[in-house]
């Protein structure tokens, strides 16, 4: 696959797989389903979707994709997570299942669920570091946040200090390392095709 046009797969175990595909469709790459060892080590760079943090680990045990993918992403492939592909590459979770698996990628400390039920369709307007055209509009469902991050990490957004925002204020809810990229929130779900057209920037630079 040249670089001009990388084929990107989305982890396709569980979640809104559909959604990512279509973003990254529209993000000038070919865009591929991720089930097996074989189809991963034909992708330049991979989507870890949202949906259940717990279900995705497991199924990655069960599919033997845990070791290989852990591997693509320590030898440098790029990994855009959402929501809880954000937990999964994160190195430390808090509130996790003592037997969630992590993929790394991440030097930060994830709070799992951070925004509660009670604000699980929680939404707001978010600066975004490195994007044009304004603000980037955020879909929360049942998301994480960042609780730490190091000194290696790049926060490209926090939740903005408003009255609907709650504890939620200050919180980190994007991030970058390396080739990994990482948000709390659901671009997929908005139309706003921004970010993965950053996601295909960064694989086209590591192709």
């Amino acid at each position: 696959m040249s670089a001009a046009q990388p084929r990107v797969g989305v982890l396709a175990l569980q979640g809104d797989v559909r959604e990512h595909l279509a973003s990254l469709s529209a993000s000038g790459v070919v865009a591929v389903t991720v089930r097996r060892e074989a189809e991963l080590a034909e992708v330049d760079g991979l989507v870890i979707p949202g949906g259940e943090s717990t279900t995705i680990s497991r199924l990655l045990a069960v599919f033997e994709l845990l070791d290989p993918l852990r591997q693509r992403i320590a030898d440098g492939m790029p990994a855009y997570g959402s929501c809880a592909g954000m937990i999964l590459l994160a190195d430390k979770v808090l509130d996790g299942r003592p037997d969630q698996h992590q993929l790394g990628g991440l030097d930060v400390i994830v709070r799992r669920n951070a925004f509660g039920r009670q604000v699980d369709s929680f939404e707001e307007d978010l600066p975004f570091a490195g994007l044009d055209d304004g603000p980037v509009h955020a879909v929360f469902i049942r998301a994480p946040w960042v609780e730490s991050a190091g000194q290696a990490v790049e926060v490209l957004a926090v939740v903005p200090e408003t009255p609907v925002a709650g504890e939620a204020a200050g919180r980190i809810v994007a991030v970058r390392q390396g080739n990994v990229l990482a948000t709390a929130f659901h671009p997929e779900l908005t139309g706003d095709g921004r970010i993965h057209r950053l996601f295909a920037e960064i694989v086209r630079e590591r192709a």
